[in-house]
């Protein structure tokens, strides 16, 4: 007997966990230039979330249909701070692509 991955829609989730697993936006200048060509956005995500789980949260949360999603893992760096030596945290961060037509604004447009 074989065992097969579940379809998407077959592929059920907490509701609670999706809500956990966006941790905030990224907001920075590579970010930026990376949403404006490829219609992504970028998110810090938990250390042990899944690509489908990041799709699941994404989809629930902000309403888009995802196209895909790439993860990347940062190893924080080791600074100083005055004497004594500090460790920065891991950092896992999600580019999620939106399809054709989608669009996230995160921003709000404040007066």
């Amino acid at each position: 007997m074989s065992r097969m991955n579940p379809t998407p829609a077959q592929r059920k989730f907490d509701e609670g966990r999706l809500m956990n697993v966006l941790v905030a936006p990224v907001v920075s200048e590579k970010a930026t230039m990376v949403g404006e060509k490829s219609n992504s956005v970028t998110f810090k995500v938990l250390q042990d979330a899944t690509k489908p789980e990041i799709k699941a949260a994404v989809e629930l949360m902000f309403k888009v249909e995802v196209k895909g999603v790439s993860v990347l893992n940062t190893k924080g760096k080791s600074k100083r701070f005055g004497k004594s030596m500090g460790r920065r945290d891991n950092v896992r961060k999600a580019y999620v692509t939106l399809k054709p037509g989608q669009e996230l604004n995160l921003v709000g447009e404040g007066a």
